[in-house]
């Protein structure tokens, strides 16, 4: 990806600040998937065609994960360390959820669709942030 796209997408070409927004982006998405699959696992579990349960218990460990990358975001500059374990930690959450549809998952037409567009939302938040963390330096 050319640093010309990354500052279009981050709407800034200063590379701190680029990884703070990817970074805020990713703790927003995050933290309301976490809230809808907590406070809705029910609906949202038969929806999907995933036991609610299961939900319930991803629903509250991502707003936790989503409360910590939101606090790396206000960091004037966000370490390097904590930054690639959040790179990392959504590389691992969108292999294993593709892993799960695959192996393990029986879900519905809406969950054969919702669970790849997360891997993938969650595999770009991980690409932009490294992007951004190797422009800083």
């Amino acid at each position: 990806m050319s640093a010309t796209l990354l500052a279009n997408l981050s709407r800034t070409t200063d590379p701190r600040t680029m990884l703070r927004r990817f970074l805020a982006l990713d703790a927003v998405v995050t933290t309301t998937n976490g809230l809808v699959y907590a406070a809705a696992s029910g609906p949202v579990g038969r929806l999907l065609g995933v036991g609610s349960g299961l939900l319930l218990g991803l629903g509250l460990f991502l707003v936790a994960f989503g409360a910590g990358v939101g606090y790396l975001a206000t960091r004037p500059e966000p370490a390097a360390l904590p930054v690639k374990a959040v790179i990392e930690a959504n590389l691992a959450w969108a292999v294993a959820g593709l892993a799960a549809l695959v192996f393990w998952f029986s879900p519905t037409t809406a969950g054969t669709f919702w669970i790849p567009v997360q891997a993938a939302t969650v595999a770009g938040f991980a690409g932009l942030q490294h992007l951004a963390l190797r422009a800083r330096g």
